[in-house]
């Protein structure tokens, strides 16, 4: 059975393990990195990470980008939001569609 976990910061997770969800905590990139791997490695099907991590690995983001698992959907953290999930949602309906049918213009 595959798994869902969230990556990101104690405040930014925490709320999620209520959830039933995998909580993995890191405040650094290569901690987020060495996450990602390992639950790459255990079957995880969706990781939900903050874009406040994931701007630290963008290149591990993009290896994960078409792959089918696990599935990486960015997030806000406790921050607020930087605009790179929404942007990525874009890009893949874009992707998809072949035009972007969400973005107001």
């Amino acid at each position: 059975m595959y798994k869902i976990a969230v990556i990101g910061d104690r405040d930014s997770a925490l709320g999620f393990k209520a959830l039933g969800l995998e909580t993995v905590f890191a405040d650094t990139g290569e901690e987020a990195r060495a996450a990602i791997h390992r639950l790459a490695a255990e079957d995880c099907a969706v990781i939900y990470m903050t874009e406040q991590l994931a701007q630290e690995i963008p290149a591990e983001i993009d290896r994960y980008t078409n792959a089918l698992r696990p599935a990486i959907i960015l997030i806000p953290g406790k921050t607020g939001s930087l605009g790179i999930g929404i942007e990525n949602v874009n890009k893949a309906v874009e992707k998809a569609v072949g035009s972007n049918i969400l973005k107001n213009e």
